[in-house]
C-alpha cells in the first residue's frame, strides 16, 4: 500500500501514545511535507496497541484494516517502530511498506548490547550532547539492542580532552537515566584498581551505583586491564557485589575470564574459584585476552554460570578478531594506511563469527570505541534478535538511515567495502568500482552529504582508492627504477623513484580531508590528533596514517645515495634451490598450534617513516612456529637467517630452532647475531641471527622447520635459507 500526505495514527494507552509520537517524529524527519492525524483504530493507517500477553522484548505487526502494532512495553514498541522504519521505502509522493514487515517477533538472545563508553580512547563520543546519545540509543534499539554498557570515569583521575562537555559522574548519571527512559538495561565495565583495598573500592562503588538508574550488570575485567591473581580477583568481585546489592537489589555480577599477561596459569585458578559455586557471581564474560579457549571455558565452567560474549567489533589489527580473523591476512598496505580503527563495515565476517560462537552464549555486548563500526553494531544486534540474513540486515540499515536513496545500491557498496580488503589492493579492481559507485550515489542524492553514516562510508571508499593508486603507481616505479639501475643508469633510477603522483591522486587526498572535516562537524569523528583531538594515531585517526608507505619506494629512496644501492633491490631474492619468507609479503598459510598473534608494526608513523622495509611490517608472535619448505637441494649445507623482533628478556634461555629432528640452536635470544645484515637491512627494533643447517636435514628437497620458546614465544618477521 502507498501512503501519501496524511497519516492517521491510533494509540490505546499513554505508553502507546509515546510509540505513536516516536513514529510520527521519525516519519516527519523523512517526509517533512506529511501531516499526521489521530484516528479511531478502524480508520487508522497505523495503530499502536497494548498486548499484555507478549513479553517485553516481543512485538507483533499485522496487516488488518491498517497496520496494527502490538507490544507489551516500551522496548517492544521501539523495536516495532524500528522494524517499520527498516521496511519503508520512498516512492513518488510518499512511501510504501515491504511485505516482510509483518509477523510476530521475539529475540533469540537474552542480552543484546554495545559498549558506548565516553572516554578519550573513543573516536567520536566525547563531543556528543545527551540528545545525540539518546538518538544513538534509539538507532541501535531499532535493530534490537536491549543493553547499553558504559564506563565510569574517576573524577580528577580519568583522562579528559577539550571535546568533553560533561563531568564523568554527570555524564554517567544522565546516560543511565536516558537508558532507563527507553527501557534499556545498563551494564558497567568497571576495572579494579589493584592498589586500592577491596573494602574502599566496594564502598565507593556502592555510593556511585546507588545513583544510577537502570543498572543491571557489573562487568569487572580479569585482564585487559587487570593484574590480580584469579583468587584475589574473584574475592574482590564478591566483596563489591555484597556491598552494592543492598542499594541496587537486582544488580548482577559478571566478571570476565580475561587473563593478565603477567600471571601464567590464571585461567586454571579462575576455574577453581568458579567450581566453588560462588553465589555472588551470576555469569562469566568471554572476551579479548581470554584465559581459556571458548570451548574449554564452557566445558570447565560450572553449568550454572551462563557466558556472555564481549566481541571486539571496532578494531582491524592487533586485536582478537583482526580482518579475515580465520586466516589473518589483511594486506599490509591497507593495515599501514588505515590502521586499527578506520571505518570498517564487516557484515559478512561478523555474521560468520556469530554463527561460530552463538551456541556458547546467552548474548553479547560488543567492545566498541566509537562509530567507525556502526554497521557492525547493527549486524550484531540484528543477529542477536534472531535475524539470519546478513543481506537483509545491511539493506535494512540503508533503508533506515538513507531514506530516499537507493538502499539496495548502497547496501551492495557496503558489501563492496568489505570485499575491497581482499588481497593486494594493487590487484583488486573492485576497489575502483566501489569508489565509482559511491561517487555516483553521492551525485544522485546530494542530501547524503549531511549524513554522517554515508560520509564515513564514502570516505572509506576514497581511502581504499588512494591506497590502491599509491601502491600500483609505486610498484611500477620500483620495477622501472630497478631496470634502469641494472642498465647502469643510477641517476635515472633515482629520478624514476622520485616521480610525482598523477593529478587525480592529490584530488582524492583532498576530498578525504574534506570528508574528515565534515564528519568532525557532524558527529565529532576524530581523524587526527592535532585538529580533531584523537587520543592517538591508532584511535581512528586515519589522517595520521593514510599517507604512510605501502611499498618499499620510500625505503629505497632513503638508501639511494649509498654505494651499495643496488643491494636493496635484492634483499628478498633467492637463487635456485634457496628460499625466502616474509610474514608480511607471503603470509602464514599453515595452521599453527595455539592462538598465533600478528603484531603489525607498519601503521606506526614513527616506525614506518621510510626506514622500515615492508617485509618487516608484520611480526608473527606465538609460542611455536612450524612449516615445511620445499624446493631445496639435497646434499647442500644451508644458512638459516631469521630476523627477530628485538624484544629481549634475560630470562629467556630456551629459544629452540629445529630442522627435522636436528636441533640447530637452543639457548638465549637470539644466538649469533648477523651484525652486517642487521645494520644494513634492519631498524633497531629488529635483529637478524644466523644458524647452520646441515645437509642431512634436507630430504627429497624438503625441510621441516620449527621455532619455539616457552616464556615469551617466538617473534619474527622474515627468514631465508641460502646455500653455504
Amino acid at each position: 500500500m502507498k501512503y501519501t500526505e496524511i497519516i492517521k495514527i491510533f494509540s490505546d494507552a499513554p505508553h502507546s501514545e509515546f510509540a505513536a509520537e516516536l513514529f510520527r517524529i521519525e516519519l516527519k524527519s523523512r517526509l517533512p511535507g506529511f501531516s499526521f492525524e489521530k484516528a479511531e483504530k478502524e480508520k487508522a493507517d497505523f495503530a499502536f496497541i497494548t498486548d499484555l500477553s507478549l513479553d517485553e522484548d516481543c512485538f507483533r505487526i499485522s496487516d488488518e484494516k491498517g497496520v496494527c502494532v502490538y507490544y507489551r512495553g516500551i522496548r517492544g514498541f521501539i523495536y516495532a517502530v524500528g522494524r517499520i522504519l527498516r521496511k519503508i521505502y520512498a516512492c513518488e509522493g510518499g512511501f510504501e511498506l515491504l511485505p516482510g514487515v509483518f509477523g510476530q517477533f521475539s529475540p533469540l538472545k537474552k542480552i543484546r548490547g554495545h559498549q558506548l563508553g565516553c572516554r578519550t580512547t573513543a573516536n567520536s563520543y566525547e563531543s556528543w550532547s545527551f540528545e545525540q546519545y539518546r538518538r544513538y540509543y534509539l538507532d541501535l534499539m531499532y535493530f534490537g539492542m536491549n543493553t547499553v554498557e558504559h564506563i565510569p570515569g574517576e573524577k580528577g583521575v580519568s583522562k579528559r580532552n577539550p571535546l568533553m562537555k560533561y563531568g564523568e559522574e554527570e555524564f554517567l548519571i544522565k546516560a543511565c537515566e536516558m537508558a532507563e527512559e527507553l527501557g534499556l538495561d545498563v551494564s558497567l565495565w568497571h576495572p579494579l584498581n589493584p592498589e586500592e583495598p577491596a573494602e574502599i573500592t566496594a564502598a565507593k562503588r556502592k555510593e556511585l551505583y546507588s545513583r544510577l538508574k537502570g543498572l543491571k550488570y557489573i562487568f569487572i575485567p580479569g585482564g585487559d586491564p587487570g593484574e590480580l591473581p584469579a583468587k584475589e580477583f574473584i574475592s574482590r568481585c564478591k566483596v563489591i557485589f555484597r556491598s552494592v546489592k543492598s542499594t541496587v537489589p537486582g544488580v548482577q555480577m559478571w566478571p570476565s575470564a580475561q587473563a593478565p599477561h603477567s600471571i601464567p596459569g590464571w585461567g586454571g585458578e579462575f576455574i577453581e574459584c568458579m567450581n566453588a559455586l560462588p553465589e555472588e557471581i551470576d555469569g562469566v564474560i568471554y572476551g579479548p585476552n581470554h584465559a581459556l579457549p571458548l570451548e574449554e571455558l564452557r566445558d570447565r565452567l560450572p553449568e550454572k554460570y551462563p557466558l556472555r560474549f564481549y566481541p571486539d567489533i571496532t578494531h582491524n589489527v592487533r586485536c582478537e578478531y583482526p580482518i579475515h580473523f580465520e586466516r589473518d591476512d589483511w594486506h599490509f598496505a591497507f593495515a599501514a594506511a588505515l590502521s586499527r580503527e578506520c571505518t570498517n563495515p564487516r557484515p559478512r565476517e561478523y555474521s560468520r563469527l556469530y554463527d561460530l560462537t552463538s551456541p556458547f552464549f546467552i548474548g553479547a555486548v560488543s567492545y566498541s570505541d566509537g562509530i567507525n563500526d556502526d554497521v557492525n553494531k547493527a549486524v550484531l544486534s540484528y543477529r542477536d534478535y534472531g535475524g539470519d540474513d546478513v543481506k537483509e540486515a545491511v539493506e535494512d540499515y540503508c533503508r533506515l538511515f538513507f531514506f530516499g536513496a537507493d538502499a539496495e545500491k548502497i547496501a551492495g557498496l557496503i558489501f563492496g567495502l568489505e570485499e575491497n580488503w581482499e588481497g593486494d589492493p594493487a590487484l583488486n579492481p573492485g576497489i575502483d568500482e566501489v569508489y565509482d559507485g559511491f561517487n555516483e550515489v553521492y551525485g544522485k542524492y546530494p542530501f547524503l552529504g549531511n549524513n554522517w553514516r554515508f560520509l564515513q562510508l564514502i570516505m572509506r571508499a576514497h581511502c581504499d582508492k588512494l591506497v590502491r593508486m599509491r601502491r600500483t603507481f609505486e610498484l611500477r616505479l620500483i620495477e622501472k627504477s630497478e631496470a634502469k639501475l641494472k642498465a647502469g643508469n643510477r641517476d635515472k633510477a633515482v629520478n624514476t623513484l622520485n616521480c610525482a603522483y598523477p593529478p587525480e591522486y592529490p584530488e582524492i587526498r583532498s576530498r578525504i580531508s574534506g570528508f574528515a572535516q565534515k564528519l568532525f562537524e557532524l558527529i565529532g569523528l576524530q581523524t587526527d590528533v592535532e585538529h580533531y583531538f584523537a587520543d592517538g594515531w591508532e584511535r581512528g585517526a586515519v589522517l595520521e596514517t593514510i599517507d604512510l608507505p605501502v611499498t618499499d619506494r620510500a625505503y629505497l629512496l632513503s638508501k639511494s645515495q649509498r654505494e651499495d644501492f643496488a643491494d636493496y633491490f635484492e634483499i628478498n631474492k633467492t637463487g635456485e634451490g634457496e628460499y625466502y619468507f616474509s610474514v608480511s609479503l607471503d603470509g602464514v598459510k599453515e595452521k599453527q598450534k595455539g592462538e598465533p598473534y600478528l603484531n603489525f608494526r607498519g601503521d606506526n608513523p614513527q616506525k614506518n617513516n621510510g626506514s622500515l622495509r615492508t617485509a618487516l611490517f608484520n611480526v608473527f608472535d606465538n609460542f611455536t612456529y612450524e612449516t615445511e619448505i620445499e624446493g631445496l637441494d639435497d646434499g647442500c649445507d644451508y644458512t638459516l637467517r631469521v630476523t627477530w623482533w628485538n624484544k629481549t628478556d634475560p630470562a629467556v634461555n630456551e629459544l629452540r630452532i629445529t630442522a627435522e629432528d636436528e636441533t640447530l640452536y637452543c639457548g638465549p635470544q637470539f644466538g649469533i647475531i648477523d651484525e652486517d645484515y642487521t645494520e644494513k637491512y634492519c631498524t633497531p627494533d629488529y635483529a637478524a641471527a644466523k644458524y647452520a643447517v646441515p645437509a642431512k636435514c634436507i630430504k627429497n628437497g624438503k625441510l621441516k622447520l620449527s621455532f619455539s620458546e616457552p616464556l615469551m614465544g617466538v617473534m619474527f618477521s622474515e627468514y631465508s635459507l641460502r646455500k653455504k
